[in-house]
């Protein structure tokens, strides 16, 4: 669990579980989805039981300062693989800047997150 006491330590842990959700719910969500027809390719479905796992890791706490870091590694290659918003036409160039955006500031997060772990 993340160091602190107080309010300080409440506000890491609030933090801790509404990053974490992120990732189990997507994650659970698509794999729901591939379970039930939607067509999902094996790197998307690999990825989703990944970004499951390390929700349900960060939510418990384990080796938290690991398990952040795998998920930015996450986000950073699901941001750069999946919104290349400098390859596509102008149209689709802010919907997907924008999701880019997205991931690198929750990355962002995670990385925070990381840095205030305890060491083990």
């Amino acid at each position: 669990m993340a160091s602190g006491s107080g309010a300080h330590g409440a506000a890491i842990t609030a933090a801790r579980w509404a990053l974490a959700s992120l990732f189990v719910v997507l994650g659970a969500w698509r794999i729901w989805a591939a379970l039930n027809g939607v067509a999902l390719s094996n790197v998307a479905l690999l990825l989703s039981v990944c970004e499951l796992l390390l929700g349900v890791l960060i939510l418990a706490g384990w080796h938290l300062r690991w398990t952040a870091l795998a998920a930015v590694a996450l986000l950073v290659a699901d941001a750069v693989m999946s919104h290349p918003f400098w390859a596509v036409r102008a149209g689709a160039r802010d919907v997907q800047l924008l999701h880019f955006m997205k991931n690198i500031a929750i990355a962002g997060g995670f990385l925070l997150l990381s840095a205030i772990a305890p060491r083990r």
